[in-house]
């Protein structure tokens, strides 16, 4: 197979561009990235030998080495993990998380800092290299392949293409051969090798060696930078934030700062340790359609699998970290993680833990939790609709915006529980009231709210497209129901008034009251003149501003709803016919009934 020369996607190429003119100040980071993908390939082998016995021995030494050359001036990280395919090579060098680079390149703006930390989101690890260097070169073979003459060679000068090419490599694995640029020379110094790994990768589970001499020397002299042992082993008390922050970096390929940190041992009749986080920043994956979490799941210190979806509910996607369980079979397989009672209980052990400090936050740090709730919130409503076992903490810990916080969307300072709602209600208010759409402001300014602020009463303002599907799930709160205010049969009559709403409906009777019979003639030739276009049309209380206003009739789909469906191709859905409710207090309407009863 000769060289091959492939074009990187248009957008890897501006992504790199950014990479290497704009981002990362902190250039030291690209080793921490390259030692934690060693890492996880050393994990996937380790993992694999379990099943495949023919890979036994070559996950017996596992270990992460660096080596540098001051006369080519090259940085060298190499593992002995399971290495890839020269399709795999190409996929996973050539492409920048697949699903989702087009979208996440249309939030850059050219703004540095505000970049960096969507990079930073994003994760693209590998390509942080590409700061330092002026070309970077990997050689791989792929684990199980049977000849050194099966290895490939990956390079590439990131100007927006790269070269695949036969190579030979004595073992399975991967070596990153890093040319430094001219101004990086800080990197070939071993005592600033030691300084980056003791600050950035202490944590690693598996030797990181730094080979002394010539790099040509195989049996050379080589020194242990690391301490070797997985950080979740070691004593709270022993662990710094650093350390704890590192570790993060490390399991959740993130570069922001973990929000929450909980580390904890359970013993007894189930035996297990976790190291969990929860970011500060909404992942770049959040919103992904496969809802995959990321949380590694180990057994005994050995890496087994980051896709079991039994181990963390899709609805705690955002959730990093690890579980370590003393009590699963090292041969675990993926069939028996999906029936497993063990991981079934950890599983609830983990969300009870998750619940229990989310609560801690909600009640002694209110401006803090309510950060993670307006990153976070969608995500966890999530649970809502699909695990009915959870909804009463979810609810719990639920926070929406209302007609009572007037504060712009940035602003968390006004969310509101459904607890503190409910404490709220005005006398003879039987429903939680909330209206549905997608703009925090044009929901403020709906005239169907107009009646309930008139009357001094509360109504949460839902922006999630997912407020639509678990409302109908949960249907109440307190034995009180949620209920739309664009939907029909709401009786406002008797929700007895605060001394605002008296005003205000004593100002509504200041106006000139409406001639009944002029009503009854204006409605009858709406009907005649809209026929089926609409479902009834009725005087309403609920205006007192506005002139009319769709609402559904109960047991209709909600308007925002039906709008939601169709926008995400439910071209098919049948429109429901809607009431039309008209003021008649306003001078329009009266105007128009008038000449209604004339007629």
């Amino acid at each position: 197979m000769s060289e091959e020369k492939l074009e990187f996607q248009a957008e890897v190429a501006r992504l790199l561009d950014i990479v290497v003119h704009s981002l990362y100040s902190n250039k030291e980071i690209f080793l921490r990235e390259l030692i934690s993908n060693a890492s996880d390939a050393c994990d996937r082998l380790r993992y694999l030998s379990l099943t495949e016995p023919g890979l036994a021995a070559s996950a017996a030494d596992l270990k992460i080495t660096i080596s540098l050359d001051k006369k080519a001036r090259t940085v060298t990280v190499a593992d002995n993990g399971i290495g890839m395919s020269r399709e795999e090579a190409i996929e996973n060098l050539g492409t920048i998380a697949r699903s989702g680079t087009t979208a996440f390149l249309e939030s850059l703006t050219g703004d540095a800092r505000k970049d960096a930390a969507l990079i930073g989101q994003f994760g693209v690890g590998f390509y942080s290299a590409f700061s330092v260097a002026s070309r970077i070169e990997v050689v791989t073979r792929r684990a199980g392949s049977k000849a050194a003459e099966d290895a490939v060679k990956w390079a590439s000068e990131g100007a927006g293409a790269f070269t695949v090419s036969e190579a030979e490599r004595d073992h399975c694995g991967t070596s990153v051969t890093v040319f430094l640029a001219k101004d990086q020379g800080e990197f070939l110094e071993e005592h600033r090798i030691r300084q980056i790994v003791k600050t950035y990768s202490d944590h690693i589970p598996l030797p990181i060696m730094l080979a002394k001499g010539d790099v040509k020397d195989k049996d050379g002299e080589e020194e242990q930078l690391n301490s070797g042992s997985a950080l979740w082993t070691r004593p709270k008390s022993e662990i710094t934030d650093e350390q704890y922050q590192e570790f993060y970096h490390h399991v959740g390929h993130v570069f922001d700062e973990p929000w929450l940190t909980l580390h904890n041992r359970a013993e007894g009749k189930i035996e297990y340790t976790s190291l969990l986080f929860i970011p500060t920043m909404a992942p770049y994956d959040l919103m992904h359609p496969d809802r995959r979490h990321r949380v590694k799941l180990y057994v005994k210190r050995v890496f087994i699998t980051d896709d079991c979806e039994e181990l963390m509910p899709s609805w705690l996607r955002f959730v990093r970290g690890i579980v370590d369980s003393e009590d699963l079979p090292l041969n675990v397989s993926r069939e028996m993680l999906q029936h497993n009672l063990l991981v079934a209980k950890i599983r609830q052990a983990l969300v009870k833990r998750i619940f229990a400090e989310l609560k801690k936050k909600a009640d002694k740090q209110p401006d803090e939790y309510a950060h993670f709730w307006e990153t976070f919130g969608a995500v966890l409503k999530e649970g809502l609709y699909e695990d009915a076992e959870y909804r009463d903490p979810i609810l719990d810990l639920a926070r929406f915006r209302s007609t009572v916080s007037a504060g712009p969307a940035q602003d968390n300072n006004d969310l509101v529980s459904l607890a503190d709602y409910v404490g709220r209600m005005k006398e003879g208010q039987d429903a939680i009231y909330y209206i549905a759409g997608d703009q925090l402001d044009a929901l403020r300014a709906s005239p169907q709210l107009e009646g309930f602020r008139a009357r001094g009463v509360e109504v949460l303002l839902f922006t999630d497209p997912i407020d639509e599907f678990w409302v109908p799930m949960v249907g109440t709160f307190q034995e009180k129901p949620f209920k739309s205010v664009t939907s029909g049969g709401i009786d406002l009559a008797k929700i007895k008034q605060d001394a605002k709403g008296d005003k205000a409906e004593a100002d509504s009777e200041a106006k000139e009251k409406p001639d009944d019979a002029a009503m009854a003639h204006l409605i009858l030739a709406f009907k005649q003149s809209l026929g089926d276009a609409v479902k009834d049309v009725r005087a309403s209380d609920r205006l007192t501003d506005s002139a009319v206003c769709l609402v559904a009739d109960e047991g209709d789909m909600d308007l925002h709803l039906e709008r939601l469906l169709k926008h995400h191709g439910h071209m098919d859905l049948a429109a429901s016919k809607r009431i039309l409710e008209i003021n008649p207090t306003h001078p329009l309407i009266r105007k128009l009934g008038a000449l209604a009863e004339d007629k």
